[in-house]
């Protein structure tokens, strides 16, 4: 198995994350990149620079006036009479679930108070000096997984960081700036006609299930923590399952707090499954660790011994697979639960 990394991805450094009305160190920090760097090791893989992303790649999957945002914001805001050090927003435009359908239009507003706002939705994505180079090279990971595997490698591995399954289109959200799986998946495409992407985070992928809701080529299915009291809140539902073209084409399967081991492989089964029944010709993971009970954001109860039963039956469907790194934000249970997933995967 092929890994890809960037040393630039670590340039993503903010010290601002607001949650519980505070703001507090963030969780997602290069620490993270470093401690699976290392973890990867032990198995045998070594990181390999990515190729540069073409533009065209990312507005694949991004409106093109969104990556024009992220690229200039912290300059412009920085221009700002007594501004942070960071790029926060603190006002925001109301909008319903009609964002699952896509981008929405450029912002009629031209301000970077405004645009902050309109392009990113919470305070978990502060925005530094590196943060667009740091974004660009996590999906430029992803892109060369992808293009690894359409060269005839079996599986490949992008260490993406910062992670990508809750940016939309045109929105930042939870630590994520571009969506890395749908931007690998979209390559994907270029050989295989139906791609499906499988979340197994303990967040919901809403970003991801934004990007494809309304086609029928690229199922997506998720399982993660019940989202109505728990991150990203307003979407993740069972009920939610694409609409148009996409309609049958999205899979939500929530598990209730405190859930553990068996209700977590099952319910990856089940989605595997859903993938087979789809004609699913190849596949991307959004692997994310924060499930395990020793994350600072888990809910659930899930242990180090779940992740090489859910690598072996993932690697049972016998598919041109990129792994996807998402989240996981204890460093202890990010150095168990990967490379126990990863081995699995390569036996299997």
């Amino acid at each position: 198995m092929r890994l890809f990394f960037s040393p630039e991805q670590l340039a993503h450094r903010p010290t601002q994350y607001g949650v519980h009305g505070k703001l507090i160190k963030p969780l997602e920090n290069p620490e993270r990149g470093e401690t699976l760097i290392a973890s990867l090791a032990e198995l045998g893989l070594v990181a390999e620079l990515p190729a540069p992303i073409a533009r065209e790649t990312v507005t694949g999957v991004h409106a093109d006036h969104y990556v024009e945002f992220l690229e200039s914001a912290f300059e412009r805001f920085q221009a700002l009479p007594n501004a942070g050090p960071e790029v926060l927003p603190n006002v925001h435009p109301f909008y319903s679930g009609a964002t699952q359908l896509g981008a929405r239009p450029r912002p009629r507003t031209t301000g970077i108070l405004g645009q902050a706002g309109w392009y990113i939705g919470d305070l978990s994505c502060a925005m530094t000096a590196g943060t667009f180079g740091a974004a660009l090279a996590s999906a430029a990971s992803a892109a060369s997984a992808a293009q690894a595997v359409l060269d005839g490698e079996t599986s490949a591995f992008a260490l993406s960081r910062p992670p990508g399954h809750h940016a939309y289109p045109d929105r930042a959200n939870g630590f994520c700036f571009l969506n890395n799986a749908a931007i690998a998946a979209q390559l994907l495409r270029q050989r295989y006609a139906r791609v499906a992407i499988i979340d197994f985070d303990t967040h919901h992928g809403d970003g991801t299930q934004a990007i494809f809701y309304d086609r029928d080529d690229v199922f997506v299915g998720s399982t993660h923590t019940d989202p109505s009291a728990y991150y990203p809140h307003f979407f993740g539902y069972a009920e939610e399952r694409g609409v148009g073209a996409g309609e049958g084409f999205n899979l939500n399967l929530p598990l209730g707090p405190g859930s553990g081991d068996d209700a977590f492989v099952a319910a990856v089964e089940k989605l595997a499954e859903a993938a087979e029944r789809f004609g699913a010709e190849a596949l991307v993971l959004s692997a994310g660790w924060d499930a395990h009970r020793d994350d600072p954001l888990s809910k659930l109860d899930v242990t180090t011994a779940a992740y090489p039963r859910v690598g072996k039956l993932l690697a049972n469907m016998k598919l041109p697979t990129v792994i996807v790194q998402e989240g996981g934000y204890s460093l202890a249970a990010v150095a168990e639960a990967a490379p126990a997933f990863v081995a699995a995967f390569q036996e299997g």
